[in-house]
């Protein structure tokens, strides 16, 4: 009897340590985390196609994750996407005027996230500034219906 409980035990505390590392494993690969928030500061970018980029998407300088998506809302002035980007405080006053935000897709169909490119202008952003030059998502979809018209009218 005993060891039969013991027995019991011991597997429930497997399976209860496996369901731990999934859901471990699950928050890593979703990006989310327990952490609280850091030091960070916000930019913003309109573009006009986001694709399926999603709040909480990665932002990435040279490949490194700087930041992420805050929000994402429709601009009714111009009618776009702004992006809130909440970035490192390590960045705050070092990210040039002229610097690019381009929508990327990790792999073939991956995770779309935010790639910025720096600029060469000595004039740097400020917390609450605007990305001026961005560059939209590329839709695959898009791609595939002006590859077929292209082949239709030949």
């Amino acid at each position: 009897m005993k060891r039969s409980r013991a027995m019991e035990f011991g597997v429930g505390l497997f399976i209860l340590v496996g369901v731990l590392g999934m859901v471990f494993l699950g928050l890593r690969v979703s990006g989310l985390s327990f952490s609280g928030p850091s030091n960070t500061f916000q930019l913003d970018a309109h573009f006009s196609n986001i694709g399926g980029l999603k709040p909480r998407a990665r932002v990435s300088m040279s490949g490194v994750t700087v930041g992420h998506v805050e929000s994402i809302e429709l601009d009714t002035e111009w009618y776009d996407a702004r992006v809130t980007l909440s970035l490192d405080s390590e960045l705050e006053g070092q990210i040039s005027r002229d610097s690019t935000a381009a929508i990327l897709t990790s792999g073939l169909l991956g995770e779309q996230y935010v790639g910025l490119s720096m600029g060469g202008d000595p004039e740097m952003l400020e917390p609450g500034d605007t990305i001026r030059d961005t560059q939209s998502a590329l839709v695959l979809e898009e791609l595939i219906q002006q590859f077929i018209s292209n082949m239709a009218s030949n």
